[in-house]
């Protein structure tokens, strides 16, 4: 098969915990013809969307240490046309870059794109976990977004708890997020103001209940096909908010709880439909507070502390949708071909 990661830069890796590195690293071990490229190789020529690749050299032994196939990695650079791949596998960063989806969408008819394009565009900010059917908060914390501040601070004001979580509507990877307490008026005041004024036209700002247990970490949920397939406990630092763990967090091993199952179980159905098909959900206290769909992480740390390769289940099933849609374009063309000879005497 012909796939193409579409993704940051190779030198941004780090090849000791770097998810895509190992989804990449299998699919040239089973000598799949595997190229790479950023949102920025992305061009047009003749009507015709095409990328800047590093395509990997065939012909020799796949290392199978990872940091050992990082180092030898060999590339050759061709501009090739985006049709011409089976698979793209979209792993670039946050935030979504809208007009990359406008390149993909010419080719949407002719490639699997995992995640799918519309389903990006849905689920690229926080406000996606409210589009998921929990009148009741069961599995959802309360959460207001607004760009006004007097609103806020009246939600503020009128907390249950006193305290809630803020952080930037189009934030990643812990970035902005911030423990807010009422009693802090004159603080939360100019954390209002900084973040709602800090962008042309205002950004918006999430609030959101405090889920008590927090300060004990979150549960980070790899899903694939709207199932889990593994998961791992992220442990703030101390003094810390976050559990992200490039912000100072720790990994622990987590079995899931039969309430965060059933969170999965609730939420999976409508993450396939928005063509969601490998997602990252963090949780905390069995309640769902984000959805990471561009490029989850957490692969390597989940395989070393369940001795397992994810990577694996999440190339099968691409491969697998490849090989259901090859077998229906066959059954397709022979219903045609008897239509064809039906005339024939």
């Amino acid at each position: 098969m012909n796939i193409l990661f579409l993704m940051y830069s190779w030198d941004k890796i780090d090849p000791e915990t770097d998810s895509t590195l190992r989804l990449i690293h299998e699919c040239v071990s089973r000598n799949h013809t595997v190229a790479i490229a950023t949102p920025h190789n992305l061009t047009m020529r003749d009507s015709v969307s095409s990328a800047f690749c590093q395509v990997f050299k065939k012909g020799t032994a796949t290392p199978a240490s990872i940091m050992s196939f990082y180092k030898k990695a060999e590339f050759k650079k061709s501009q090739l046309p985006l049709a011409g791949f089976d698979i793209i596998i979209m792993r670039a960063n946050p935030p979504l870059d809208p007009i990359t989806l406008n390149f993909l969408d010419s080719v949407r008819e002719d490639v699997f794109i995992m995640n799918d394009i519309d389903g990006l565009r849905i689920a690229n900010t926080k406000l996606y976990t409210a589009s998921f059917d929990d009148p009741c908060n069961h599995f959802i914390p309360v959460t207001h977004v607004s760009k006004t501040p007097e609103y806020l601070v009246d939600v503020l004001n009128h907390s249950e708890s006193g305290k809630m979580i803020m952080k930037p509507l189009d934030g990643y990877g812990g970035q902005g997020v911030i423990l807010v307490d009422k009693n802090a008026q004159k603080s939360f005041h100019s954390l209002l103001e900084f973040y709602i004024n800090s962008g042309k036209g205002g950004n918006y700002v999430i609030l959101q209940e405090y889920v008590e247990g927090a300060d004990a970490g979150d549960v980070r949920i790899l899903m694939l096909n709207g199932e889990p397939i593994g998961a791992m406990k992220r442990v703030p630092a101390s003094n810390e908010v976050r559990s992200n763990v490039h912000a100072g967090g720790s990994v622990v091993k987590h079995i899931l709880t039969k309430n965060e199952k059933a969170l999965c179980k609730h939420i999976g159905p409508k993450l396939v439909r928005d063509g969601l098909y490998f997602v990252g959900i963090d949780v905390i206290n069995e309640k769902l507070i984000e959805v990471n769909v561009q490029s989850p992480g957490g692969i390597m740390r989940i395989n070393k502390l369940n001795n397992v390769k994810l990577q694996k289940k999440v190339i099968d099933f691409a491969e697998g949708v490849i090989h259901a849609k090859e077998a229906l374009a066959q059954r397709r063309n022979e219903f045609r071909k008897a239509i064809d000879d039906a005339h024939v005497i």
